[in-house]
């Protein structure tokens, strides 16, 4: 009993920490991954496993499938593969969004004291003016849910996790 409620709980955290996923898609792009995700959830228990993963290959014809495979798809997860952690594995794929160690890594280049923060007037200035310039109104748009302290400094830290797990204001 403890072991299935202690499941539960994992599965509503994976979907507590994507659950803005659903904004990314329309109604009938969520439907066409739902029906994906039946045919591969082949137990029909709610979590993609292993063998779900082993049987799906079957009926495509590919039988010897190696369990290091199987395993490297399952741990792009980093846990139970439900539903909303599905379409989350989609979207990122979909949407190119760079794993949160690749935004960090970048930050920390305007960061050369390591102190997590980086300036927002300076970053506002690198934004508008390098690279794929961003308009004023995407600038607003990102430090609408950037961490901003009191001293204008962004916690680029908290601002990496927002934009590649959500907000958790928007969930509210």
């Amino acid at each position: 009993m403890a072991s299935k409620k202690a499941a539960n709980k994992r599965q509503r955290g994976a979907q507590k920490s994507c659950s803005n996923v659903f904004s990314m898609f329309e109604q009938s792009q969520i439907q066409e991954f739902k029906e994906a995700f039946g045919c591969i959830d082949q137990d029909r228990d709610g979590v993609i496993k292993k063998q779900d993963l082993r049987e799906t290959y079957g009926q495509l014809g590919k039988l010897n499938v190696k369990d290091e495979e199987l395993d490297e798809m399952l741990n792009e997860g980093k846990g139970p593969i439900n539903f909303t952690v599905f379409l989350t594995l989609f979207g990122e794929k979909l949407n190119g969004t760079d794993p949160e160690d690749t935004i960090l890594a970048a930050f920390k280049l305007f960061d050369p004291n390591g102190t997590g923060f980086v300036n927002k007037d300076e970053f506002k200035r690198l934004l508008m003016n390098q690279a794929d310039k961003f308009t004023a109104e995407e600038v607003d748009q990102t430090f609408s849910v950037a961490p901003i302290d009191v001293a204008g400094n962004i916690d680029y830290k908290s601002l990496c996790y927002i934009i590649t797990h959500g907000d958790e204001k928007e969930e509210s």
